[in-house]
């Protein structure tokens, strides 16, 4: 028996299990948030850290199969990364506000306008939340969830986003004015949650490594995901660079000052070989595979969302070069490398950091690795010094975020990458 006002976990976890039977591509990420007892909080939330706030009281009040579809709506929010897009969001507001142009949210009532975005956020995901699954699966959500077609708006609108645009402040003033999902969701900072610190929170970088698993598992059909999930994982998984084509090009530049790099192997026979009856045996051209390092910044500075695009571009990388023998080596690096891994699968790559940014320290390592990468990929939002040397070999940088500017002093922001680097802007 729980004690009177403890938090019933056996039946809350009981329901996260439920929940992830239902849909085994949200597992991961599902059991990756850890459980908070809170007496002040109303229901349940979530924060940017990936700890799901529960109240004693709701969950006694409330049955199993509710409570799956709770935490199947709060890990979406996670998930789909509303809390840096409504970070961004406010951001453009002052600005436009500061420049005198009409604003998508009112700067001046951050409390309100947080409520507003909880309630969009949640049209978009409580559409997805149950569709497809029938009263046998034990998830439903709780009758006063939130939803588009319950507030009298399209349901064809496939983002908060555009939500918002149909939610007046009249909204956040009224019967749902309790609704508080957490920074997870809005990005705000109710009483209820702990800091950065405590309670297991994960990074920005291990929350970006469950985004991209998940939405590959959706890729491959695991659990037969609704639309709605199966646009943000084509979102979320898609390169913007045709990596095939970039790494390419840069091979055969790097090629062409290698005497010798490209020759004939008996590995194979010829195509020719045929012709002469097998009496002679001829070689083959032997094609190059290139050695691939890619740094992937995991510095502060990078949000969630650009650590999945970095995610993304390497799964384009591993799949342009074919990567077998683990042929691409992977660097996590802030201000010190933090992790060295050799992959042929993006599922394989564990990042960490969140401190300051050197990526000298990464480039480095993996100039120091044995065989000497032909081709260094740098991802990195630019916040970086650079090697005052060219390394040897190629290397491409890939700059997430704004390209840089000049500021009215003259000084670049971020710096820009060496001449000596290809640059390539993946946003």
């Amino acid at each position: 028996m729980t004690e009177p006002g403890a938090l019933d976990l056996v039946k809350l976890l009981a329901a996260r299990y439920r929940a992830a039977r239902a849909r085994p591509y949200l597992a991961g990420a599902l059991f990756a948030m850890t459980v908070v007892s809170s007496p002040t909080v109303l229901t349940m939330g979530v924060d940017r850290y990936w700890r799901c706030y529960a109240s004693p009281a709701f969950v006694d009040a409330t049955d199993i199969d509710e409570l799956a579809g709770v935490w199947l709506h709060e890990v979406a929010h996670l998930l789909r990364d509303h809390h840096t897009r409504a970070r961004r969001l406010f951001e453009q507001s002052r600005a436009d506000a500061a420049a005198g142009r009409p604003s998508q949210l009112d700067p001046q009532h951050p409390e309100r306008e947080q409520l507003r975005l909880n309630l969009a956020m949640d049209c978009e995901i409580n559409d997805d939340v149950c569709a497809g699954l029938d009263a046998a699966s034990g998830v439903r959500l709780p009758p006063w969830a939130v939803t588009a077609s319950g507030l009298g708006l399209s349901t064809k609108e496939p983002l908060f986003e555009q939500y918002l645009h149909h939610l007046t402040a009249a909204f956040a003033c009224g019967r749902l004015a309790w609704l508080d999902c957490g920074s997870g969701a809005h990005d705000g900072q109710p009483a209820w949650e702990l800091d950065g610190t405590g309670a297991n929170p994960l990074s920005p970088a291990q929350a970006a490594a469950i985004r991209y698993r998940v939405a590959e598992q959706i890729r491959r059909g695991i659990g037969n995901a609704p639309r709605g999930w199966q646009r943000w994982a084509e979102d979320i998984s898609q390169p913007v660079q045709d990596w095939r084509r970039l790494l390419q090009a840069t091979l055969r530049h790097s090629l062409a000052q290698v005497s010798g790099a490209v020759d004939y192997a008996y590995r194979r026979p010829g195509r020719r070989a045929a012709a002469l009856s097998g009496t002679v045996i001829m070689p083959s051209l032997l094609k190059p595979l290139p050695t691939i390092a890619i740094v992937i910044d995991t510095s502060g500075s990078v949000a969630d969302s650009e650590l999945g695009i970095a995610l993304g571009e390497t799964a384009g990388i591993l799949k342009a070069v074919g990567a077998k023998g683990n042929r691409i080596s992977v660097y996590s690096c802030d201000a010190a490398v933090h992790t060295v891994q050799e992959v042929c699968d993006t599922a394989q790559i564990n990042l960490a950091g969140g401190g300051g940014t050197d990526l000298r320290q990464g480039i480095r390592r993996a100039q120091e690795h044995t065989p000497r990468p032909d081709i260094i990929v740098v991802i990195t939002d630019g916040h970086t010094p650079w090697p005052s040397e060219r390394p040897a070999g190629r290397v491409i940088v890939g700059l997430l975020g704004p390209p840089p500017a000049l500021d009215e002093f003259g000084v670049w922001h971020p710096l820009r990458p060496p001449q000596w680097a290809e640059t390539v802007h993946l946003r």
